[in-house]
């Protein structure tokens, strides 16, 4: 009442400031944990260079293994300009409701590393049935170890050929081991885990592309890499690129050397043209050997007359073993060289899908008549007819006719 304050208002006011910094303290306690979690999240994400100079060499790579499965499946192949992001686990199975095909590429020089390619199952079983000779519409079947077989080996093709451009990228060789293919229900949270565990991380880049193939797929193949790994590959590429780099402004530049382009000859004044030749009349004309002077002042060179010009002369050669003192050729030497003798009972050719449908108890018909002759190959090389023994236990082959050039 009086403008005083009481010792219990004095006691609070202080109490009010000592809890003032705890609470900005607090708070900057939340400023640094948030600070923290955007460097956590930055280290998961490529920066702006990094991915765009990723998205450029995935261009690249799967420009030419488009290539390469278009001439595998005998069709139109088309793959677009990628789209980068970044995905989870989580973010995997919302996009991709259906199964898919994950196929590993492990790098095994060059870079060291691996990406996986997901591929619809639809998409699969189209590219499969067109390796087999089919038209591409079997796509009911249940997915099988065949296909995964199949995917691999047009996958090994595209990565192959892939890893060839990726090679002129880094300047050095990179090469890649067979690819393994797996399906992947997105279901079983388990089993996904199982798969990506080996990738290292929770955050991928992908790189998505348009896939099409014909009129039969319109669809999307994806790259998924991990941050590692695009780091890395990124870092070879900049460094090829900077060894690349011409010399520092800093630097003295080099002289131009003569060579490097040519120049046209200055053409002579009158009066330069005037004097030489007002010294060439002053000069008594003396005739110089081998060498004429037309108009114009370069000297044009001549045979001289007096030189004589025969035809060259060479010694016959002869058959060794008519030369006397050289012995002939001694077959001796090479009597202990092994060569590989094959039988050939006979040969045939089938298609990818009759070779597939082979099984225990099938018959293959060959070009061979019964009874004909059997052929003996050495090296390779047709040598010998022949027709079959049993000695003991084992087949053998009687010579019946030697085959002459």
């Amino acid at each position: 009442m009086d403008g005083m304050l009481s010792q219990e208002e004095i006691n609070a006011l202080l109490g009010g400031a000592d809890s003032e910094p705890d609470a900005d303290a607090a708070a900057g306690a939340d400023v640094s944990t948030a600070s923290a979690g955007s460097e956590a999240g930055a280290e998961e994400h490529l920066t702006s260079e990094e991915g765009d100079a990723l998205g450029e060499i995935a261009n690249i790579s799967m420009g030419t293994a488009a290539t390469t499965l278009s001439v595998l499946l005998n069709n139109r192949v088309e793959i677009t300009t990628p789209a980068l992001s970044y995905v989870t686990v989580d973010d995997l199975k919302e996009r991709n409701q259906a199964p898919c095909v994950f196929v590993y590429i492990a790098y095994r020089t060059g870079l060291e590393g691996r990406n996986v390619l997901v591929l619809k199952e639809r998409d699969v079983k189209i590219i499969t049935d067109l390796m087999m000779g089919g038209d591409g519409t079997n796509t009911d079947v249940e997915l099988s170890d065949l296909h995964l077989s199949a995917i691999s080996e047009a996958m090994n093709q595209m990565m192959g050929s892939s890893a060839t451009s990726m090679s002129t990228m880094i300047n050095e060789m990179v090469d890649i081991s067979p690819p393994t293919s797996i399906r992947v229900d997105f279901d079983d949270d388990a089993g996904l885990q199982d798969v990506l565990a080996d990738m290292m991380g929770n955050v991928y880049a992908q790189v998505s592309f348009k896939m099409v193939v014909g009129d039969l797929i319109d669809s999307e193949i994806i790259q998924l890499y991990p941050i590692p790994f695009a780091r890395m590959v990124y870092e070879r590429f900049k460094d090829t690129m900077q060894g690349s780099d011409p010399e520092p402004a800093s630097q003295p530049a080099p002289a131009p050397q003569p060579t490097s382009a040519p120049q046209p000859a200055p053409q002579p004044m009158p009066q330069q043209m005037a004097a030489p030749q007002q010294q060439a009349a002053a000069m008594p004309q003396q005739p110089m050997m081998g060498v004429q002077q037309p108009m114009g002042g370069m000297p044009m060179y001549a045979m001289p007359p007096d030189l004589s010009i025969q035809p060259a002369q060479f010694q016959s050669f002869m058959p060794m073993q008519n030369l006397d003192g050289i012995a002939p050729e001694n077959i001796d030497l090479i009597m202990d060289v092994p060569l590989e003798v094959t039988v050939e009972l006979g040969r045939t050719s089938k298609s990818i899908k009759e070779i597939l449908d082979f099984s225990p108890g099938t018959i293959i018909e060959l070009d061979k008549l019964a009874g004909e002759p059997i052929d003996v190959l050495v090296n390779g090389k047709f040598v010998a007819k022949g027709e079959v023994v049993v000695i003991e236990e084992n087949f053998g082959i009687r010579v019946t006719e030697i085959i002459k050039d």
